[in-house]
């Protein structure tokens, strides 16, 4: 099957495409789409997004989502992240900005697009990459999981990667990663159920950056471009 993704992503995930459950997820996508026109998200394009904005020889740091925002015009394909026009944002997204100000000392960002993370080597891998409208977790359980934890395991080839897992779908694929060479950050998912639980405090930006200048890469620049 010849799936549209950035080429060195197709090339480490070329034998995923061929498989009976990549198949079998790309005829239910199909019929979503028959079915429901406009509304899976993120629109047809942007499914693969994530990897168009980080190349694989170009990962540093991979946060791990659940499943896109199925409010329409929010998803662009990088978790967490929506479109530039929206506003308010969405709670989960406030939260985490909320922690990167505390964390980082610096004014709250206000900019929703994640997409200067992604240029800067931050994967933002949601584990089901799809949604139907208004129905949160309508795809999983579809085939999307076994495709984002073989991504994580092709990731097994670089070391000196930050691992950053929110909640408890993030942290299902800690297994699939090699916890001596790279730096795992947990903490409960920053939605306002859980935020109060230890994602408040939890510090992951800095952790990250210390992380990263020890091995010898650059920083991530957290804060807005505006």
């Amino acid at each position: 099957m010849d799936i549209s993704i950035e080429p060195t992503w197709k090339k480490e995930l070329q034998s995923e495409f061929s498989k009976p459950y990549f198949e079998k997820l790309i005829s239910f996508l199909k019929e979503e789409r028959v079915n429901h026109a406009d509304g899976i998200f993120p629109p047809k394009g942007l499914t693969f997004r994530a990897f168009e904005a980080c190349p694989f020889n170009k990962v540093k740091v991979v946060i791990i989502g659940q499943d896109p925002y199925p409010t329409k015009g929010h998803a662009h394909g990088l978790c967490f992240s929506v479109n530039r026009d929206v506003s308010p944002l969405p709670k989960s997204l406030k939260n985490i900005f909320k922690e990167l100000s505390s964390d980082l000392q610096l004014p709250e960002r206000t900019l929703g697009d994640l997409n200067d993370w992604a240029e800067q080597g931050v994967l933002l891998l949601n584990t089901v990459l799809t949604v139907r409208e208004g129905e949160a977790d309508s795809h999983s359980k579809k085939g999307w999981e076994q495709f984002t934890d073989a991504v994580i395991s092709s990731l097994k080839k670089q070391k000196g990667l930050v691992y950053i897992l929110w909640g408890g779908k993030a942290q299902k694929k800690a297994g699939q990663i090699n916890h001596d060479l790279n730096c795992i950050i947990e903490s409960p998912h920053p939605s306002p159920l859980s935020s109060y639980r230890g994602f408040f405090g939890s510090k992951p930006f800095t952790q990250t950056n210390e992380y990263l200048e020890r091995v010898g890469k650059n920083p991530i620049v957290w804060c807005s471009p505006e």
